[in-house]
């Protein structure tokens, strides 16, 4: 086996990333290719936005002005190859933003373009097929602001074959910023299942940036003096898909098993199930191991046949949105907050009525400050604090419900509870809702091309295609309770969790600190267990899943987000919050087991 190596930086992890991860990583990194993911659902329906009224716009201008203008000379002198889903919507105008940047600064290069993504201008022919919705089984919207298919990674292989220095994409699987590098380097093909597997989860661990190495980590209080230069990931990537992750020497942050282990957690489903374009990955082997301070070694992913597939996300407009805030201080300051929010919608319903307006189509108020995501597992004395915030919400179908809804809510600042701020100035301004539709197509109907400075290439493979379909996987059996005395233990004394977001879609993974830790935490943690939990969130089934290789439990709570994204009304819409709601659930363990593992203190 050949004795090469590939470093790829992780050097943003969504738009409107910190700058400093792509200058560690250029300065420090060593790196010999960077990648950069920007895109989600939302972000491409404000740049298909921002097209609409620039034809220059729509695509993440910080990609070409505050990232590349500054380093661009030094990543051309390192020999650094640059893969970026940075073209939103508008590749062309990317590409020649960047251009104007390569000229400016002296500098040659090839700037290949991944297309074909953008499936807007096909809607019509779309509606003739009878879409369906992916979980509802809705047809398609009407109005569609964006519709755009995930594409692979081949299609990026395939511009870095042609001798592209930097690489930009529309819309992608994130893990295809990474896994395309690897294809072109390692000569990857089609069929190889376990290594494109590989490929897709040193992808989906760096995709995120410094999440990887140290950001969001259960255990912050360990690193948190080095959060000012937290360190971006960087993977080295050896011949059989087998990696190191790691970070920059003399960076913050950490890079462990639990770090790591969290991230491939991150945002999945079924993990013997991670459905990419060009393979079907089994995460449920996969094995961490610390082999120095700050290096883990990653290998057992397994791979098979992918679909005959894309996913598509389309977003439609729906409405309008306003969310307001006040700080309400003083005695009985929860219950003042929440006798304010009611007597304001009452209030502006009345008004709407009067005009002869439709009522709300959605109204969220809560309490923050007295654990309002906690649901029935919160602290009755955190209904006593003095401060707390009142966030109330409101969706109307028109922006002039929306607008009532603004001015009464600041009208009330002098006709309602005393003690009240302001938390931030001036009005909250009605917005519009974005809504998510995803469904699926066959690949032989999206149009994929690949080009070089603007001229299309003539390339072999740019796309898989498979016929297979997700594999049910037969549920582990239940572990037993423990028998016995038992004593209740935290659930941050026994694991490590991160959660994410997919559309209405929340999971959580739990990794169990010590292997021997992990019957406890199954025998407690069930999927009723976990909807009592969050049942004032999820109104959707629980499922959870086994991932023997790390030790691990991933839960995925259906019709957990309020509908997720900007039509969420939820304080937390991207569930960055139910890993730590979930770490405080008490586990009862065996008496004798926390004693002999040191835990009963």
């Amino acid at each position: 086996m050949s004795d090469k190596v590939v470093r790829i930086g992780g050097a943003s992890g969504y738009w409107g990333d910190t700058v400093t991860g792509p200058f560690q990583l250029v300065h420090y990194g060593k790196v010999d290719y960077l990648i950069f993911d920007y895109l989600a659902e939302i972000t491409m329906s404000i740049l298909a936005k921002a097209r609409s009224r620039d034809p220059e716009a729509g695509y993440a201008v910080d990609f070409v002005h505050s990232v590349m203008k500054p380093l661009l000379r030094q990543i051309v002198d390192k020999k650094i190859k640059v893969i970026a889903n940075a073209g939103g919507v508008n590749l062309d105008a990317c590409r020649r933003a960047l251009e104007k940047v390569a000229q400016e600064a002296g500098v040659d290069i090839t700037i290949g373009t991944v297309e074909g993504d953008n499936l807007l201008p096909q809607v019509e022919r779309l509606r003739d097929q009878d879409i369906r919705e992916m979980s509802s089984g809705d047809p398609l919207p009407e109005q569609l602001m964006s519709v755009n298919a995930y594409l692979g990674a081949f299609p990026i292989a395939a511009a870095l074959d042609a001798g592209a220095d930097i690489v930009i994409t529309g819309r992608c699987v994130d893990s295809a910023l990474a896994a395309g590098p690897l294809i072109h380097e390692f000569g990857w093909q089609p069929e190889d299942y376990d290594k494109l597997a590989a490929a897709g989860l040193v992808g989906h661990v760096i995709e995120c940036g410094a999440q990887a190495s140290g950001g969001n980590f259960t255990d912050w209080e360990e690193i948190a003096e080095g959060w000012d230069n937290t360190g971006f990931p960087i993977a080295e990537v050896n011949p059989d898909g087998s990696f190191i992750l790691t970070k920059p020497p003399g960076t913050g942050g950490k890079v462990s098993p639990f770090t790591a282990g969290e991230q491939m957690l991150y945002e999945i489903g079924d993990p013997a199930n991670y459905v990419l374009p060009d393979v079907i990955c089994d995460f449920t082997q996969v094995t961490m191991e610390q082999v120095a301070e700050d290096r883990v070694l990653i290998d057992g992913v397994q791979g098979r046949e992918p679909t005959a597939s894309y996913k598509v996300s389309a977003t439609h407009l729906g409405g309008f949105a306003c969310v307001g805030a006040f700080v309400i201080a003083g005695r009985d300051a929860a219950r003042k907050a929440r006798l304010q929010g009611k007597a304001v919608l009452a209030k502006s319903r009345r008004i709407l009525k009067q005009l002869g307006m439709d009522d709300y189509s959605k109204t969220a108020l809560q309490v923050v400050g007295t654990e309002s995501l906690y649901g029935e597992q919160a602290r009755p004395e955190a209904m006593q604090s003095r401060e707390v915030v009142l966030r109330l919400g409101a969706h109307h179908p028109r922006r002039e419900g929306a607008e009532i809804f603004s001015r009464e809510f600041v009208g009330a600042g002098l006709s309602m509870a005393p003690g009240l701020t302001g938390l931030s100035p001036g009005r909250p301004k009605p917005s519009p809702i974005v809504r998510l539709y995803s469904f699926l197509i066959d690949k032989n109907q999206v149009p994929v091309q690949v080009k070089a400075n603007g001229e299309a290439l003539a390339v072999s493979q740019v796309v898989t295609r498979g016929e297979h379909s997700p594999q049910a996987v037969a549920a582990a059996p239940e572990s037993p309770a423990p028998t016995g005395a038992t004593v209740a233990l935290p659930l941050y004394r026994l694991a490590v969790a991160r959660s994410g977001d997919k559309g209405d879609k929340a999971n959580i993974g739990v990794i169990a600190r010590r292997p021997e830790y992990l019957p406890a935490i199954r025998a407690e943690l069930t999927t009723s267990r976990v909807k009592e939990i969050f049942a004032h969130f999820t109104r959707g089934e629980v499922e959870r899943f086994d991932l023997p290789g790390i030790h691990a439990l991933n839960f995925l709570l259906h019709e957990s987000l309020d509908g997720g994204g900007v039509a969420s009304l939820h304080l937390d819409a991207q569930a960055k919050s139910y890993a730590q709601i979930l770490l405080d659930t008490p586990i009862p363990v065996s008496s004798s087991d926390a004693q002999r593992w040191n835990l009963s203190g």
